[in-house]
């Protein structure tokens, strides 16, 4: 049966709805995935320190149908024997740019509902992308038994913002985490709204000449492409390849 399904979409920097279609949960392996035109909120580059985050005391209340969508989301994490921890992460309201900055409003929501492919409510996720002192691409192939990306190439480093967290900090958590390493210097560079109605806050880390990286658990394979995208490995799929051009020129 239809609902209302709420549909971000941008007037001044506020992020408001519009009516839709109902969500249905498909089934397969639930990813995070690059929009085919990604619709960029706000473009950057910031510095980490430049990006303001405050948070509303409130939880999100989904409709009781995303939420009943999400418990059987997670089931069917279950079922593969995929990570199905649920909690609370951030969900963006709000965002305002301003001279070398970038305002966040965010609000804890229900983590799961992230795996709604086509209602995720605005949940904040950040991708930081890890570049070495040559410009050459770290690339990851995420583990088979993984909730998102399961056996596919993904870049650098990504995740959940947690409660009251900034998400410059999560990006840096992310790659302390993932791959045991921290950035020489880090830039914010673009907030993006993507198809599933999650956000996206992109980064780029630059690590120093000679620094190592070591892949935790969730990586069975990690290698380091050339900083030409046109000389990438046909594993690198389209999705990673836009992602990359959006950043290639800073």
């Amino acid at each position: 049966m239809a609902r209302a399904r709420e549909t971000a979409r941008v007037s001044g920097g506020r992020v408001t709805a519009r009516v839709s279609r109902a969500c249905r949960i498909p089934s397969g392996r639930y990813r995070l995935s690059v929009p085919d035109a990604p619709g960029i909120l706000a473009r950057g580059p910031w510095a980490p320190e430049a990006i303001e985050a405050s948070w509303l005391q409130e939880e999100f209340q989904p409709p009781t149908a995303d939420t009943q969508a999400a418990d059987v989301a997670l089931e069917a994490l279950r079922a593969r024997g995929s990570p199905s921890h649920d909690g609370l992460a951030a969900r963006l309201v709000n965002f305002k740019t301003g001279p070398g900055r970038l305002s966040l409003e965010l609000q804890p929501a229900r983590w799961a509902l992230r795996l709604l492919p086509l209602d995720g409510a605005r949940s904040l996720s950040v991708l930081c992308v890890v570049r070495a002192a040559d410009g050459s691409w770290l690339a990851g192939r995420r583990a088979q038994w993984l909730a998102s990306w399961a056996g596919r190439w993904a870049l650098g480093a990504g995740g959940a913002v947690e409660v009251q967290e900034n998400p410059a900090g999560s990006m840096q958590r992310e790659l302390r985490e993932e791959w045991s390493v921290d950035p020489q210097r880090l830039s914010v560079e673009a907030l993006v709204l993507l198809p599933s109605e999650m956000v996206l806050l992109v980064g780029q880390a630059w690590l120093a000449e000679g620094a190592s990286v070591s892949p935790d658990h969730e990586h069975d394979a990690y290698a380091w492409w050339p900083a030409e995208i046109d000389r990438w490995p046909d594993e690198a799929d389209e999705p990673l390849r836009r992602m990359a051009a959006l950043l290639g020129g800073r």
